[in-house]
Protein backbone atom coordinates (compact mmCIF):
# COMPACT_ATOMS: atom_id res chain seq x y z
CA UNK A 1 0.00 0.00 0.00
CA UNK A 2 1.01 3.00 -0.92
CA UNK A 3 2.65 5.90 1.76
CA UNK A 4 -0.50 8.35 0.09
CA UNK A 5 -2.95 6.29 1.85
CA UNK A 6 -4.16 6.37 5.27
CA UNK A 7 -6.67 4.30 7.27
CA UNK A 8 -8.37 5.99 10.53
CA UNK A 9 -9.89 3.40 12.50
CA UNK A 10 -13.09 4.84 14.42
CA UNK A 11 -12.96 3.12 18.16
CA UNK A 12 -13.86 5.36 20.99
CA UNK A 13 -17.36 3.67 20.78
CA UNK A 14 -17.94 2.71 24.95
CA UNK A 15 -20.31 -0.75 23.89
CA UNK A 16 -22.62 0.49 26.70
CA UNK A 17 -25.39 -1.77 24.81
CA UNK A 18 -23.22 -4.67 25.30
CA UNK A 19 -23.43 -3.94 29.41
CA UNK A 20 -19.74 -4.49 29.55
CA UNK A 21 -16.54 -2.86 31.06
CA UNK A 22 -14.89 -4.10 28.09
CA UNK A 23 -14.01 -1.88 25.35
CA UNK A 24 -16.25 -2.58 22.72
CA UNK A 25 -13.86 -3.49 20.31
CA UNK A 26 -11.58 -5.46 22.37
CA UNK A 27 -14.65 -7.96 22.76
CA UNK A 28 -13.46 -11.15 21.06
CA UNK A 29 -14.54 -13.17 17.48
CA UNK A 30 -12.84 -16.72 16.91
CA UNK A 31 -10.38 -15.65 19.61
CA UNK A 32 -9.34 -12.29 18.69
CA UNK A 33 -10.49 -8.61 19.50
CA UNK A 34 -12.75 -7.25 16.99
CA UNK A 35 -10.51 -4.47 16.14
CA UNK A 36 -7.34 -6.74 15.68
CA UNK A 37 -9.43 -8.66 13.30
CA UNK A 38 -9.60 -5.45 11.23
CA UNK A 39 -6.03 -4.33 11.26
CA UNK A 40 -4.92 -7.95 10.34
CA UNK A 41 -7.17 -7.50 7.08
CA UNK A 42 -5.26 -4.43 6.46
CA UNK A 43 -2.07 -5.71 7.10
CA UNK A 44 -2.88 -8.79 4.85
CA UNK A 45 -3.70 -6.26 2.38
CA UNK A 46 -0.37 -4.64 2.26
CA UNK A 47 -1.17 -1.75 4.09
CA UNK A 48 2.02 0.32 5.76
CA UNK A 49 1.94 -0.01 9.29
CA UNK A 50 2.60 3.50 9.85
CA UNK A 51 -0.54 4.58 8.03
CA UNK A 52 -2.76 3.17 10.39
CA UNK A 53 -4.20 5.89 12.77
CA UNK A 54 -6.80 4.48 15.63
CA UNK A 55 -9.75 6.72 17.24
CA UNK A 56 -10.02 5.84 21.15
CA UNK A 57 -11.33 7.43 23.87
CA UNK A 58 -9.16 8.73 26.81
CA UNK A 59 -11.38 5.86 29.11
CA UNK A 60 -9.94 3.28 26.48
CA UNK A 61 -6.74 4.52 24.96
CA UNK A 62 -4.15 2.30 27.35
CA UNK A 63 -5.98 -0.60 26.60
CA UNK A 64 -6.24 0.05 22.70
CA UNK A 65 -2.58 1.02 22.59
CA UNK A 66 -1.48 -1.85 23.84
CA UNK A 67 -3.36 -3.80 21.73
CA UNK A 68 -2.81 -1.94 18.18
CA UNK A 69 0.80 -1.67 18.82
CA UNK A 70 2.81 -0.05 16.73
CA UNK A 71 0.08 1.56 15.10
CA UNK A 72 -0.59 5.46 16.38
CA UNK A 73 -3.44 5.92 18.65
CA UNK A 74 -5.06 9.15 19.36
CA UNK A 75 -7.67 10.60 21.58
CA UNK A 76 -11.23 11.69 20.74
CA UNK A 77 -12.10 13.67 23.78
CA UNK A 78 -15.80 14.88 23.22
CA UNK A 79 -17.24 11.89 21.30
CA UNK A 80 -19.82 14.04 19.69
CA UNK A 81 -20.13 11.85 16.62
CA UNK A 82 -18.27 10.66 13.84
CA UNK A 83 -17.30 13.75 12.45
CA UNK A 84 -16.01 14.63 15.84
CA UNK A 85 -14.20 11.41 15.82
CA UNK A 86 -12.40 11.79 12.57
CA UNK A 87 -11.17 15.31 13.70
CA UNK A 88 -9.51 13.72 16.44
CA UNK A 89 -7.01 12.22 13.64
CA UNK A 90 -6.42 15.40 11.97
CA UNK A 91 -3.64 16.64 14.14
CA UNK A 92 -1.42 13.57 13.77
CA UNK A 93 -2.47 13.96 9.50
CA UNK A 94 -1.08 17.43 9.28
CA UNK A 95 0.67 18.05 5.86
CA UNK A 96 -0.96 14.64 4.37
CA UNK A 97 -2.28 15.11 1.18
CA UNK A 98 -3.26 11.69 0.00
CA UNK A 99 -6.26 9.43 0.86
CA UNK A 100 -7.95 8.43 3.91
CA UNK A 101 -10.08 5.60 4.35
CA UNK A 102 -12.39 5.88 7.20
CA UNK A 103 -13.72 2.41 8.93
CA UNK A 104 -14.46 1.55 12.10
CA UNK A 105 -13.66 -0.73 14.99
CA UNK A 106 -16.95 -2.35 15.47
CA UNK A 107 -17.68 -2.93 11.87
CA UNK A 108 -14.62 -5.97 11.94
CA UNK A 109 -15.44 -8.52 8.84
CA UNK A 110 -14.83 -6.45 6.04
CA UNK A 111 -12.55 -7.82 3.71
CA UNK A 112 -9.55 -6.67 2.06
CA UNK A 113 -10.77 -7.25 -1.15
CA UNK A 114 -13.90 -4.75 -0.37
CA UNK A 115 -11.16 -2.07 1.14
CA UNK A 116 -8.90 -2.27 -2.32
CA UNK A 117 -12.05 -1.68 -4.32
CA UNK A 118 -13.09 1.41 -2.00
CA UNK A 119 -9.17 3.03 -3.00
CA UNK A 120 -9.59 1.71 -6.42
CA UNK A 121 -12.69 4.01 -6.76
CA UNK A 122 -11.35 6.91 -5.13
CA UNK A 123 -8.62 7.06 -7.41
CA UNK A 124 -10.63 6.64 -10.41
CA UNK A 125 -11.18 10.07 -9.94
CA UNK A 126 -14.34 10.02 -7.54
CA UNK A 127 -14.03 12.57 -4.49
CA UNK A 128 -15.93 10.06 -2.30
CA UNK A 129 -15.97 6.20 -3.00
CA UNK A 130 -18.97 5.66 -0.31
CA UNK A 131 -19.36 2.04 0.68
CA UNK A 132 -23.17 1.16 1.09
CA UNK A 133 -25.26 -2.30 1.77
CA UNK A 134 -28.39 -3.46 1.38
CA UNK A 135 -29.43 -4.72 5.14
CA UNK A 136 -32.40 -7.07 5.84
CA UNK A 137 -33.26 -5.06 8.40
CA UNK A 138 -32.46 -0.95 7.82
CA UNK A 139 -33.84 0.41 11.04
CA UNK A 140 -31.42 2.67 12.74
CA UNK A 141 -29.08 2.69 9.73
CA UNK A 142 -28.62 6.10 7.52
CA UNK A 143 -30.09 5.89 4.10
CA UNK A 144 -28.64 6.77 0.94
CA UNK A 145 -30.52 9.06 -1.25
CA UNK A 146 -29.71 8.40 -4.56
CA UNK A 147 -31.45 10.02 -7.62
CA UNK A 148 -30.72 9.57 -11.40
CA UNK A 149 -28.14 7.37 -10.21
CA UNK A 150 -26.09 9.44 -8.09
CA UNK A 151 -25.46 9.57 -4.55
CA UNK A 152 -27.08 13.02 -3.25
CA UNK A 153 -27.16 12.63 0.35
CA UNK A 154 -27.42 10.81 3.36
CA UNK A 155 -30.20 11.17 5.78
CA UNK A 156 -29.33 9.49 9.31
CA UNK A 157 -32.77 7.14 10.56
CA UNK A 158 -33.64 9.98 13.24
CA UNK A 159 -33.29 12.56 11.00
CA UNK A 160 -35.31 10.60 7.95
CA UNK A 161 -39.20 11.42 6.41
CA UNK A 162 -41.54 8.39 5.99
CA UNK A 163 -40.42 8.03 2.33
CA UNK A 164 -36.94 7.94 3.05
CA UNK A 165 -37.52 5.28 5.75
CA UNK A 166 -38.79 3.40 3.19
CA UNK A 167 -35.12 3.05 0.99
CA UNK A 168 -33.61 -0.28 1.52
CA UNK A 169 -30.16 1.02 0.47
CA UNK A 170 -28.39 2.06 3.55
CA UNK A 171 -24.78 3.85 4.28
CA UNK A 172 -22.02 1.40 6.35
CA UNK A 173 -20.46 4.39 7.56
CA UNK A 174 -17.01 3.53 5.53
CA UNK A 175 -16.12 6.03 2.86
CA UNK A 176 -12.25 6.60 1.53
CA UNK A 177 -12.02 10.81 0.85
CA UNK A 178 -9.30 13.36 0.03
CA UNK A 179 -7.40 14.01 3.43
CA UNK A 180 -7.13 17.61 2.62
CA UNK A 181 -10.95 18.01 1.61
CA UNK A 182 -12.23 15.33 4.45
CA UNK A 183 -10.88 17.66 6.80
CA UNK A 184 -12.06 20.54 5.39
CA UNK A 185 -15.42 19.57 5.04
CA UNK A 186 -15.29 18.33 8.80
CA UNK A 187 -14.68 21.99 9.84
CA UNK A 188 -17.61 23.45 8.62
CA UNK A 189 -20.03 20.63 9.82
CA UNK A 190 -23.24 21.62 12.48
CA UNK A 191 -24.82 19.64 15.34
CA UNK A 192 -28.09 20.86 13.98
CA UNK A 193 -30.17 17.04 13.63
CA UNK A 194 -31.90 15.29 16.13
CA UNK A 195 -29.15 13.82 17.93
CA UNK A 196 -26.99 16.76 18.27
CA UNK A 197 -24.14 15.32 17.19
CA UNK A 198 -21.48 16.23 14.07
CA UNK A 199 -22.31 13.47 11.42
CA UNK A 200 -19.10 12.59 8.76
CA UNK A 201 -22.42 11.60 6.26
CA UNK A 202 -23.04 15.51 5.95
CA UNK A 203 -19.52 15.83 3.65
CA UNK A 204 -21.79 13.80 1.23
CA UNK A 205 -23.82 16.95 0.57
CA UNK A 206 -20.99 19.40 0.71
CA UNK A 207 -19.39 17.43 -1.87
CA UNK A 208 -22.51 17.64 -4.23
CA UNK A 209 -22.49 21.27 -3.41
CA UNK A 210 -19.16 21.51 -4.60
CA UNK A 211 -19.75 19.50 -7.96
CA UNK A 212 -17.88 16.90 -6.45
CA UNK A 213 -18.30 13.17 -7.99
CA UNK A 214 -19.13 10.31 -5.52
CA UNK A 215 -18.74 6.89 -6.49
CA UNK A 216 -21.08 4.51 -4.79
CA UNK A 217 -19.78 0.43 -3.83
CA UNK A 218 -22.32 -1.59 -2.32
CA UNK A 219 -20.68 -4.49 0.11
CA UNK A 220 -22.03 -7.85 1.14
CA UNK A 221 -24.25 -7.91 4.55
CA UNK A 222 -21.83 -10.50 6.59
CA UNK A 223 -18.90 -8.33 5.87
CA UNK A 224 -20.55 -4.92 7.20
CA UNK A 225 -22.12 -6.19 10.11
CA UNK A 226 -21.56 -4.15 13.21
CA UNK A 227 -21.32 -5.00 16.69
CA UNK A 228 -22.98 -3.09 19.44
CA UNK A 229 -25.01 -5.98 21.51
CA UNK A 230 -24.00 -9.04 22.32
CA UNK A 231 -26.52 -10.51 20.32
CA UNK A 232 -24.59 -9.01 17.30
CA UNK A 233 -21.31 -9.99 18.79
CA UNK A 234 -22.48 -13.50 18.68
CA UNK A 235 -23.49 -12.80 15.05
CA UNK A 236 -20.18 -12.19 14.28
CA UNK A 237 -18.78 -14.84 15.58
CA UNK A 238 -21.28 -17.23 13.91
CA UNK A 239 -20.42 -15.32 10.44
CA UNK A 240 -16.56 -15.69 10.93
CA UNK A 241 -16.99 -18.66 12.12
CA UNK A 242 -19.09 -20.10 8.81
CA UNK A 243 -15.73 -18.87 7.02
CA UNK A 244 -13.43 -20.14 8.64
CA UNK A 245 -15.22 -24.13 8.21
CA UNK A 246 -15.78 -23.05 4.76
CA UNK A 247 -12.06 -22.45 4.67
CA UNK A 248 -10.82 -25.72 6.46
CA UNK A 249 -13.24 -28.03 4.19
CA UNK A 250 -11.60 -26.69 0.83
CA UNK A 251 -8.33 -27.60 2.29
CA UNK A 252 -9.47 -30.98 2.78
CA UNK A 253 -10.28 -30.86 5.94
CA UNK A 254 -13.55 -33.36 7.10
CA UNK A 255 -15.80 -31.90 9.51
CA UNK A 256 -18.33 -34.30 10.74
CA UNK A 257 -20.39 -32.08 12.23
CA UNK A 258 -19.31 -28.41 10.63
CA UNK A 259 -22.16 -26.23 12.74
CA UNK A 260 -20.33 -27.88 16.05
CA UNK A 261 -17.01 -27.61 15.68
CA UNK A 262 -15.09 -23.72 16.72
CA UNK A 263 -11.71 -22.44 15.74
CA UNK A 264 -9.54 -19.66 16.76
CA UNK A 265 -8.57 -17.31 14.44
CA UNK A 266 -5.05 -18.81 14.38
CA UNK A 267 -5.97 -22.12 14.00
CA UNK A 268 -3.69 -24.14 11.82
CA UNK A 269 -5.14 -27.72 10.50
CA UNK A 270 -3.40 -30.32 8.21
CA UNK A 271 -4.58 -31.85 4.85
CA UNK A 272 -6.53 -35.18 6.06
CA UNK A 273 -7.63 -34.61 8.88
CA UNK A 274 -11.07 -35.50 10.57
CA UNK A 275 -12.89 -33.89 13.28
CA UNK A 276 -16.13 -35.28 15.06
CA UNK A 277 -18.45 -33.12 16.45
CA UNK A 278 -18.71 -30.39 19.74
CA UNK A 279 -14.86 -30.26 18.75
CA UNK A 280 -13.33 -26.55 20.12
CA UNK A 281 -10.09 -24.95 19.24
CA UNK A 282 -9.16 -22.30 21.14
CA UNK A 283 -5.78 -19.92 20.47
CA UNK A 284 -2.73 -21.25 18.96
CA UNK A 285 -3.16 -25.22 17.78
CA UNK A 286 -1.49 -26.59 15.16
CA UNK A 287 -2.90 -29.94 13.56
CA UNK A 288 -0.47 -31.92 11.14
CA UNK A 289 -1.70 -34.27 8.98
CA UNK A 290 -3.76 -36.98 9.09
CA UNK A 291 -4.85 -36.57 12.55
CA UNK A 292 -8.34 -38.27 13.99
CA UNK A 293 -10.10 -35.65 16.26
CA UNK A 294 -12.79 -37.33 17.85
CA UNK A 295 -16.16 -35.83 19.93
CA UNK A 296 -16.05 -33.42 22.67
CA UNK A 297 -12.49 -32.36 22.40
CA UNK A 298 -11.30 -29.05 23.79
CA UNK A 299 -7.71 -27.53 22.46
CA UNK A 300 -5.46 -24.29 23.32
CA UNK A 301 -2.02 -23.73 22.95
CA UNK A 302 -1.51 -27.35 21.75
CA UNK A 303 0.63 -28.59 18.62
CA UNK A 304 -0.62 -32.48 17.38
CA UNK A 305 1.75 -34.67 15.30
CA UNK A 306 1.26 -36.40 12.16
CA UNK A 307 -1.56 -39.21 12.48
CA UNK A 308 -2.05 -38.82 16.13
CA UNK A 309 -5.41 -39.96 17.60
CA UNK A 310 -7.50 -37.91 20.24
CA UNK A 311 -10.50 -38.17 22.20
CA UNK A 312 -13.24 -38.53 22.57
CA UNK A 313 -13.40 -36.37 25.32
CA UNK A 314 -9.77 -35.25 25.59
CA UNK A 315 -8.65 -31.50 26.40
CA UNK A 316 -5.14 -30.39 25.54
CA UNK A 317 -3.70 -27.10 27.36
CA UNK A 318 -0.87 -25.02 26.72
CA UNK A 319 2.40 -26.28 25.76
CA UNK A 320 0.56 -29.39 25.16
CA UNK A 321 2.88 -31.40 22.16
CA UNK A 322 1.42 -34.27 20.77
CA UNK A 323 3.78 -36.76 18.68
CA UNK A 324 3.39 -38.25 15.77
CA UNK A 325 0.74 -41.52 16.08
CA UNK A 326 0.70 -40.91 19.80
CA UNK A 327 -3.09 -41.59 21.33
CA UNK A 328 -4.69 -39.43 23.80
CA UNK A 329 -8.30 -41.32 24.72
CA UNK A 330 -11.14 -40.58 26.75
CA UNK A 331 -11.00 -37.96 29.81
CA UNK A 332 -7.49 -37.49 29.49
CA UNK A 333 -6.22 -33.69 30.27
CA UNK A 334 -2.82 -32.98 29.21
CA UNK A 335 -1.05 -29.31 30.05
CA UNK A 336 2.49 -28.11 29.49
CA UNK A 337 4.03 -32.09 28.13
CA UNK A 338 5.16 -33.89 25.87
CA UNK A 339 4.04 -37.05 24.38
CA UNK A 340 6.51 -38.79 22.21
CA UNK A 341 5.60 -40.86 18.75
CA UNK A 342 3.70 -43.57 19.15
CA UNK A 343 2.51 -43.37 23.01
CA UNK A 344 -0.45 -43.77 24.17
CA UNK A 345 -2.61 -41.87 27.14
CA UNK A 346 -5.97 -43.66 26.73
CA UNK A 347 -7.68 -43.40 29.62
CA UNK A 348 -9.28 -41.17 32.51
CA UNK A 349 -5.53 -39.27 32.97
CA UNK A 350 -4.03 -35.81 34.42
CA UNK A 351 -0.02 -35.18 32.39
CA UNK A 352 1.22 -32.13 33.26
CA UNK A 353 4.65 -30.91 33.33
CA UNK A 354 6.28 -33.88 31.98
CA UNK A 355 7.72 -36.00 29.22
CA UNK A 356 5.97 -39.14 27.65
CA UNK A 357 8.77 -41.14 26.26
CA UNK A 358 8.26 -43.18 22.95
CA UNK A 359 5.68 -46.10 22.76
CA UNK A 360 5.10 -45.58 26.43
CA UNK A 361 2.00 -46.80 27.62
CA UNK A 362 0.00 -45.14 30.50
CA UNK A 363 -2.61 -46.80 32.21
CA UNK A 364 -6.04 -45.51 33.10
CA UNK A 365 -6.10 -43.13 36.03
CA UNK A 366 -2.85 -42.22 36.22
CA UNK A 367 -1.80 -38.54 36.70
CA UNK A 368 1.39 -37.04 37.84
CA UNK A 369 1.05 -35.21 40.90
CA UNK A 370 3.33 -31.94 39.44
CA UNK A 371 2.31 -29.51 41.99
CA UNK A 372 2.80 -29.04 45.99
CA UNK A 373 1.37 -25.88 46.16
CA UNK A 374 4.03 -23.53 45.69
CA UNK A 375 5.82 -24.73 42.54
CA UNK A 376 5.48 -27.29 39.58
CA UNK A 377 7.80 -30.37 39.18
CA UNK A 378 8.74 -32.70 35.99
CA UNK A 379 8.03 -36.12 35.34
CA UNK A 380 10.07 -37.70 32.91
CA UNK A 381 8.45 -41.32 31.79
CA UNK A 382 10.87 -43.23 29.24
CA UNK A 383 10.69 -44.80 26.33
CA UNK A 384 8.76 -48.17 26.09
CA UNK A 385 7.89 -47.52 30.22
CA UNK A 386 4.55 -49.09 31.04
CA UNK A 387 2.41 -47.26 34.13
CA UNK A 388 -0.23 -49.29 35.54
CA UNK A 389 -3.43 -48.27 36.17
CA UNK A 390 -4.26 -46.03 39.26
CA UNK A 391 -0.91 -44.90 39.74
CA UNK A 392 0.48 -41.52 40.86
CA UNK A 393 3.61 -40.11 39.79
CA UNK A 394 5.26 -37.71 42.51
CA UNK A 395 7.09 -35.17 40.78
CA UNK A 396 9.97 -34.22 40.50
CA UNK A 397 10.42 -38.10 39.25
CA UNK A 398 11.95 -40.02 36.38
CA UNK A 399 11.33 -43.18 34.99
CA UNK A 400 13.43 -45.32 33.26
CA UNK A 401 13.49 -46.41 29.85
CA UNK A 402 11.15 -49.85 29.61
CA UNK A 403 10.31 -49.45 33.35
CA UNK A 404 7.28 -50.91 34.55
CA UNK A 405 4.97 -49.12 37.33
CA UNK A 406 2.80 -51.75 39.00
CA UNK A 407 -1.28 -50.71 39.33
CA UNK A 408 -2.08 -48.49 42.04
CA UNK A 409 1.49 -47.17 43.29
CA UNK A 410 2.19 -44.43 44.50
CA UNK A 411 5.73 -43.60 42.98
CA UNK A 412 7.96 -40.71 44.78
CA UNK A 413 11.11 -41.88 43.42
CA UNK A 414 13.30 -42.48 40.38
CA UNK A 415 12.76 -45.82 38.87
CA UNK A 416 15.89 -47.52 37.00
CA UNK A 417 15.29 -48.51 33.06
CA UNK A 418 13.68 -51.84 33.16
CA UNK A 419 13.17 -52.30 36.87
CA UNK A 420 9.68 -53.24 37.89
CA UNK A 421 8.35 -50.42 40.90
CA UNK A 422 5.68 -50.83 43.02
CA UNK A 423 4.08 -49.40 46.07
CA UNK A 424 1.43 -51.48 47.38
CA UNK A 425 0.98 -53.00 50.70
CA UNK A 426 1.12 -57.11 51.34
CA UNK A 427 -2.20 -58.50 50.27
CA UNK A 428 -4.03 -60.64 52.90
CA UNK A 429 -6.85 -62.75 53.17
CA UNK A 430 -9.40 -64.42 55.75
CA UNK A 431 -10.89 -67.25 54.87
CA UNK A 432 -15.05 -67.45 54.93
CA UNK A 433 -15.14 -63.95 56.72
CA UNK A 434 -17.23 -62.37 53.71
CA UNK A 435 -20.13 -65.08 54.43
CA UNK A 436 -20.07 -64.68 58.75
CA UNK A 437 -20.17 -61.15 58.06
CA UNK A 438 -23.50 -61.40 55.38
CA UNK A 439 -24.87 -64.18 58.12
CA UNK A 440 -24.21 -61.17 60.94
CA UNK A 441 -25.58 -58.60 59.36
CA UNK A 442 -28.81 -60.50 58.48
CA UNK A 443 -29.25 -62.03 61.87
CA UNK A 444 -29.22 -58.78 63.38
CA UNK A 445 -31.74 -57.23 60.46
CA UNK A 446 -34.01 -59.71 61.68
CA UNK A 447 -34.00 -59.42 65.02
CA UNK A 448 -35.55 -55.63 64.89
Amino acid sequence: MTKNRVIIILAAGKGTRMKSDKPKVMHEIAGRPMVKHLISTLEKGNNAKDNIIVVASADNADILTAAVAPHKVVIQTSQQGTADAVKAAAPALKGFTGDALILYGDVPLISKETIADLFAAKEEGADIALLGFVPADPAGYGRIIVRLGEVEAIVEHKDASPDEREIRLCNSGIMCVSAPKLFAWLDKIKNTNAAGEYYLTDIIAMCKGEGGKIALIVGANDELLGVNSMEELAAAEHTLQEDLRKSFMAKGVTLKDPSTTFFSFDTKIGKGVVIEPCVYFGKNVTVADNVTIKAFSHFEGATIGESASIGPFSRLRPDADIGKSAHIGNFVEIKKSTVEQGAKVNHLTYIGDARIGEKANIGAGTITCNYDGFNKYLTDIGKGAFIGSNTALIAPVKIGDGAIVGAGSAISKDVEADALALTRAPQAQKPSWAAKFRAAKQKLKEQK
